[in-house]
């Protein structure tokens, strides 16, 4: 760009010079006809010219216009290529998130929307993010997101996010209002889907749930605990965030799904082997009924449609799950 430039004022400045030198215009005259010449106005001339000033007019048009005119050239191609890449780039999205099954939806891609999908891609990146602000695009872009620039409320675009097919959907828009049309019209179009609904306000919690959130969460709230169990019990909170994190390979805690066809359905934890081979720490069991039991008995039965939370080595959990069809 910059080169293209000082071309361009060279030629300027060779006009100029030119005409003066020849015809000995002054600085006006010569800067006036240079200019008239260079854009091809055609404007009368500023004064009778020589034999010598005609020649150099006529170098002026073949080489300065000429260059002016593929510099336009230029500029129109990039344009007109710049919107075939977007429009290009847009159908390649939106094929990619029509392909998607079980994904997750994030409507709003603010501070908190920006935070849940960068903690989700450690795991998974299947993750549409719905933003109705254009100025979001290039950051969403940067991010390697896939996205849908729209209002999140609207059907049309939900169903473009693939809300049919996908797996959970966070309702993270700016205020409580939108969040609950959001989760009434999102649990009207999926009525299997899992919604997490952010909320700003306590008494717009009930309100949430009633329009169909599965679950409700506050991030003033869960800030306030997590900074509370700092100061309280740094070594526990700790430990905490690193085994919830991504970070570390030493230590994490994971869930585990037991599908009906698994071979450790059935088997009590003394004779499911999962201590032995994957040397992993089953920390709680969550029954199909919503039950949890803590710790454990080495006799407990593992029934199918359980979820374990277990506590291991990155590459020890990811064995497992992938023992148990947890992909």
């Amino acid at each position: 760009m910059k080169i293209t430039v000082f071309i361009a004022v060279l030629f300027f400045i060779l006009g100029t010079s030119g005409y003066m030198a020849i015809e000995g215009w002054g600085l006006l005259d010569s800067a006036y006809m240079t200019a008239i010449t260079l854009s091809t106005v055609g404007f009368l001339e500023v004064h009778d010219m020589s034999d010598g000033g005609r020649l150099f007019t006529i170098f002026l048009i073949f080489t300065g216009v000429g260059y002016f005119l593929y510099l336009g050239g230029v500029f129109i191609s990039s344009v007109v290529d710049g919107e075939i890449k977007s429009m290009l780039g847009r159908q390649r999205l939106n094929s990619k998130i029509k392909k998607m099954n079980d994904h997750y939806i994030v409507c709003g891609y603010g501070r908190i929307g920006r935070v849940l999908c960068k903690f989700v891609a450690e795991d998974t990146r299947d993750i549409v993010v719905v933003e109705q602000s254009e100025e979001l695009k290039e950051i969403l872009e940067k991010d390697k997101i896939h996205y849908i620039i729209g209002d999140a409320s609207n059907e049309d675009v939900l169903e473009k996010a693939g809300i049919k097919r996908a797996k959970a959907l966070v309702a993270a828009l700016a205020t409580d209002t939108e969040n609950v049309f959001l989760v009434l019209t999102a649990r009207q179009l999926n009525p299997d889907i899992y919604i997490m609904a952010r909320a700003s306000n306590p008494m717009v919690r009930k309100k949430l749930y009633v329009a169909g959130a599965t679950q409700v969460e506050s991030p003033y709230d869960i800030g306030g605990v997590s900074m509370g169990l700092k100061l309280l019990r740094p070594t526990v909170s700790n430990f905490l965030s690193t085994a919830l994190s991504r970070e570390s390979d030493a230590i994490q805690i994971e869930e585990a799904f037991v599908p009906e066809t698994s071979s450790y359905a059935g088997k009590p934890l003394k004779d499911s082997g999962i201590r032995q081979n994957y040397n992993l720490i089953i920390i709680a069991i969550k029954e199909k009924s919503g039950h949890m039991e803590f710790a454990p008995h080495f006799e407990t039965i593992i029934h199918p449609r359980d979820t374990l939370i277990v506590m291991g080595k990155t590459e020890d959990l990811k064995a497992f799950r992938h023992a148990l069809g947890n992909m």
